[in-house]
């Protein structure tokens, strides 16, 4: 019975997920293009073979790591753009879950956060793929606004990206502050406020 096709596979997604998390782990102190597959096979307790049955490179891995990290946000990210309520509770709400995000997944948003403009051009690439991804998201539920009446969807789209970029920078504040005192993390949060109402604020007279 442990050689069924069933039983194989299983293995193989551990394998898989095993050669995944040893690398997210190494990639807490430096950056994937100085990773070595070696290190990572090392490890999870594999032969070096065994990474190419797997990622063809670490270049492929990274791009896993991306949809690992990225593809859980999508989530997140339909949350805070379907929440209802005034602007301000919104934007509270939209800061407040990017928080526990980060809480949850601090070696994600670190990983991200250091390729996004690192030295792998294909996990750049995937990186910017998943935030098109988000803007596009974003753009969708902006259109169905009242506030949005009127605007042209490569302004929609504009404004969907800023909201992404300042989501990205806040989650890195708030991934700075994680270690830092109560009122360091509260300075975080008043200040992402204020940002992401800023925005808002643009929004209702952009058209004025």
């Amino acid at each position: 019975m442990s050689h069924t096709p069933g039983v194989r596979q299983a293995r193989k997604r551990k394998t898989r997920q095993a050669l995944l998390d040893a690398a997210l782990g190494l990639l807490e102190e430096q950056s994937l293009s100085s990773l070595g597959l070696r290190e990572v096979t090392r490890a999870v307790g594999v032969a070096p073979t065994a990474f190419y049955r797997h990622f063809r490179s670490t270049a492929d891995l990274g791009a896993a790591l991306v949809e690992e990290a990225l593809g859980s946000l999508h989530p997140t990210i339909r949350t805070i753009v379907s929440s209802v309520g005034d602007s301000d509770l919104r934007t509270a709400r939209a800061v407040e879950l990017i928080a526990g995000h980060v809480a949850a997944h601090p070696a994600h948003v670190r990983f991200v956060a250091r390729e996004r403009h690192g030295g792998v051009q294909p996990v750049r690439e995937a990186i910017r793929e998943q935030l098109d991804l988000f803007a596009d998201e974003v753009r969708a539920a902006l259109a169905k606004d009242q506030v949005s009446a009127g605007w042209s969807d490569d302004d929609l789209l504009m404004l969907a990206h800023l909201y992404v970029d300042q989501m990205l920078i806040t989650a890195s504040l708030f991934l700075d502050a994680l270690e830092a005192s109560e009122e360091e993390r509260q300075r975080v949060t008043r200040a992402a406020t204020r940002r992401m109402r800023l925005i808002g604020i643009g929004r209702e007279h952009w058209l004025d």
